[in-house]
């Protein structure tokens, strides 16, 4: 593994546009064309789909099913659990590890990001980033066009609310809504 990679991992500022992610790059842009029909061939069936999710994941569980586009950064570094439904236009950048549970309901347009860049303008116009882990627990619902930044988790039973920003850890079994989210209750 390069020393890019080792620190994109480890949660390190890394520079981007490096050869060794730029092959992971390449491997993920003709595996989500595959899957999402785009590469020049008809939206393959069910089992070929679930054959492309298989290569491009980390890991799959049981009865996944995301309904194409679907976009990522690199795949290798996502891992969604059993009976999980992913909607039309997701985009999951996973330059650090994304975890989602299983039984999870993500709407449409949903972001989950680990990346963020550099606040200082030369170090940002130089390229640096790094990436903290996205958590999403099991039997959450995460309304349409969710975006949950960099570093947060959201506990088990959970259910966030269609445009909301999620800025910052939630707790098992809330609502939260706005942008930033903020709980506004507790569920049974």
């Amino acid at each position: 593994m390069g020393e890019n990679k080792r620190l994109m991992l480890a949660g390190e500022w890394y520079l981007p546009d490096d050869e060794e992610l730029g092959t992971d790059t390449v491997r993920r842009v003709d595996l989500c064309s595959a899957y999402n029909g785009t590469g020049g061939n008809e939206l393959p069936d069910a089992d070929g789909r679930r054959r492309i999710l298989g290569e491009l994941l980390g890991s799959v569980g049981e009865g996944v099913r995301i309904r194409p586009p679907f976009n990522c950064d690199f795949g290798t570094y996502i891992s969604i659990g059993a009976r999980t439904f992913v909607n039309f236009g997701a985009i999951f950048l996973d330059s650090a590890p994304i975890t989602v549970g299983s039984d999870v309901q993500i709407g449409p347009n949903v972001q989950l990001l680990t990346p963020t860049h550099e606040l200082d303008t030369e170090r940002r116009r130089a390229g640096w980033e790094r990436a903290s882990p996205v958590t999403i627990g099991d039997n959450v619902w995460l309304g349409g066009g969710v975006i949950v930044c960099p570093g947060v988790t959201i506990g088990a039973n959970t259910v966030v609310g269609a445009g909301s920003v999620v800025t910052k850890d939630l707790p098992a079994g809330v609502l939260a809504v706005g942008n930033p989210a903020r709980v506004i209750r507790r569920l049974e």
